[in-house]
Formats: structure tokens, sequence, C-alpha cells
């Protein structure tokens, strides 16, 4: 099962009502086919009345061995419904990647 899989389906118990996870490896300075970078955008009611470091600290345990193994960055995009709303249901771009060792 590839890591990407893992994580969708670890989230997946977080009850969200939008879930995107992208494997941004291709981005970074990684062999080809990595699963070591990933951008996630999770809308969840389980956030609500959670301060952003608590929906990264939730985040962190339920994907504790991917973190502890192959997952090198994992960028996190964590709103409740109505924060969703308010974005207009769009996530985030990811920044370029300098390319490891800022080259």
């Amino acid at each position: 099962m590839s890591v990407q899989t893992r994580i969708e389906e670890k989230l997946a118990s977080l009850e969200p009502v939008y879930l995107a996870v992208e494997n941004e490896s291709h981005m970074h300075h990684v062999p080809p086919d990595s699963e070591t970078h990933f951008k996630v955008t999770l809308v969840s009611a389980r956030f609500e009345g959670l301060m952003p470091v608590k929906r990264h600290q939730t985040i962190y345990a339920t994907l504790a061995d991917e973190l502890a193994g192959p997952v090198h960055a994992l960028a996190l995009h964590l709103y409740t419904p109505q924060q969703w709303q308010t974005r207009g249901e769009s996530r985030p771009d990811s920044p370029n990647c300098r390319g490891g060792g800022g080259r």
C-alpha cells in the first residue's frame, strides 16, 4: 500500500468533509516516485474549538508511524467547515522548492 493511501485511510478517522492528500515529492530534490513530501488539506467538524496547534497535534498523532518513517515533510492546512466555506473552499498553493541545499 502506498504511503499516500495509508495517510488517506488514517485521516478518514477524523470524518473529513473534505480531504486532499497531495504527494508533492516531485517538487523536491528526491528520487523519482518518492513519497516523502505531502500536502494535506483537511476540513472536519472535529476541529471546532481547537486552536491550530491542537489541530496539528491531532494529525501528528494520527500519522505518527508515517512521520517516524517515510514522510519527511508534511504541509497541513486544517479547517472547520465554516472556515473552509469562508475561504471559498480553496486550497493554498505550495511554494516552489529550491531543490535541496538551496540550489
